[in-house]
């Protein structure tokens, strides 16, 4: 809860001062932050015997909820365009839904890349930290994030495509 409360409100900061660069600066640190509450979390609860389906639940949604949050405020950051970043962030959602969607067929929760939550975070901390610096968003952001999309697009495939050979391997 504390990693969509955090990204809220780094997005929101991004979406209220979208000509600043020093919101953009907070993504990078917030990132490692909210990757660190998500180990920490899963940890805890797994080695003190307090895994629970309300908590497999709440850490799907708000792994979406927090990119969402974080994400889609860099739709109005000058030179990003609105709608590769709108695109990134439903194919990103797609991705781990994928992923989830795979378990409830009988496979394991696919995880399979090349682009990942851990990969989307890097790509936009780093896109935060360049345009942040630097102040101005070159035509190579959107060459990125079009890159993104295909790279998202190959991830859910991949993890469609795994999910369904373990499910078929062990019918087998």
């Amino acid at each position: 809860m504390a990693a969509a409360i955090g990204s809220t409100l780094v997005g929101g900061l991004i979406y209220l001062y979208p000509a600043a660069s020093w919101p953009l600066l907070l993504v990078g640190p917030w990132l490692f932050v909210r990757m660190a509450l998500n180990a920490i979390d899963g940890m805890l609860a797994r080695e003190h015997g307090q895994k629970s389906a309300l908590g497999g639940v709440l850490n799907e949604l708000t792994d979406v909820i927090s990119d969402a949050a974080l994400y889609l405020p860099f739709a109005c950051v000058d030179g990003f365009s609105p709608m590769l970043i709108v695109l990134v962030v439903f194919l990103g959602t797609l991705t781990e839904m994928t992923g989830v969607v795979c378990a409830q067929i009988g496979a394991s929760r696919r995880y399979d890349g090349p682009f990942g939550k851990s990969d989307r975070a890097f790509a936009f901390g780093l896109m935060g930290l360049i345009v942040g610096l630097t102040g101005s968003a070159g035509a190579w952001i959107n060459w990125l994030l079009l890159a993104m999309i295909l790279l998202l697009v190959l991830t859910i495939v991949n993890r469609a495509r795994s999910g369904l050979a373990e499910v078929t391997r062990r019918r087998v």
